[in-house]
């Protein structure tokens, strides 16, 4: 029954990795590594949602 749990287990983080639903925990896992030490705070969730479609969709997006 372990087996199972740690399967279903696995192949869910797999499914969040891929989606990006984990993206805002694996943020954090990055800042609290590289950049708790500096004097500053890691982005709310909203703050870093909005900052992330920012990143992706704003500027030019085309071919020619």
């Amino acid at each position: 029954m372990k087996s199972l749990t740690k399967s279903i287990r696995l192949i869910w983080r797999a499914i969040r990795t891929i989606s990006g639903d984990d993206a805002y925990e694996r943020y954090l896992l990055h800042w609290n590594k590289f950049h708790a030490n500096e004097n500053s705070q890691p982005l709310d969730r909203k703050a870093f949602f909005k900052a992330e479609q920012s990143r992706k969709w704003d500027g030019i997006r085309r071919c020619c």
